[in-house]
C-alpha cells in the first residue's frame, strides 16, 4: 500500500482569555504569525489577536487508506485541545478541515512536470 499524506486545519476562537493570557499570546505573536504557518506533525499554531481572536492549528499526518483521514482529523483535534488546555486557554467553535493530498488536484506546473516525467 502507498502512504497518503493528510493536511488538517483545526480552527477555533480563543474564549475568556485573562489579560495575562492575552498579553502572553500577544508577546509570542511573531512565533505564531500566518507568515510562518506550516503543516507539521506536531501542529503549528497561527493567530493574529490584533485582528481577531481566531486561531488555526495546521497538522500533517499520514495513513494507508482513504478512511484513515478520519483518525488523523481526530488526532489533530485532540492535539489542539490538549495544547490549549495545558496552557489554560479557553476556546469555542472548534472545527476541522482535512485534505488527502493524494486526492488533491494538480496545479499547472505539477501537470506539466507529470507529463514530462
Amino acid at each position: 500500500m502507498t502512504t497518503r499524506t493528510f493536511r488538517i486545519m483545526v480552527r477555533g476562537v480563543f474564549d475568556g482569555l485573562t489579560p495575562g493570557q492575552h498579553a502572553e499570546l500577544t508577546a509570542r505573536a511573531d512565533q505564531h504569525s500566518i507568515l510562518n504557518a506550516a503543516f507539521t506533525p506536531e501542529g503549528h499554531l497561527s493567530y493574529d489577536l490584533a485582528a481577531r481572536a481566531a486561531f488555526t492549528f495546521r497538522f500533517l499526518d499520514s495513513g494507508e487508506a482513504e478512511e484513515d483521514i478520519l483518525d488523523a482529523t481526530e488526532r489533530a483535534e485532540e492535539a489542539a485541545k490538549a495544547w490549549l488546555s495545558e496552557r489554560g486557554y479557553g476556546w469555542k467553535n472548534l472545527r476541522s478541515q482535512a485534505e488527502d493530498l493524494s486526492q488533491a488536484a494538480l496545479g499547472k506546473r505539477q501537470r506539466r512536470a507529470a507529463r514530462t516525467a
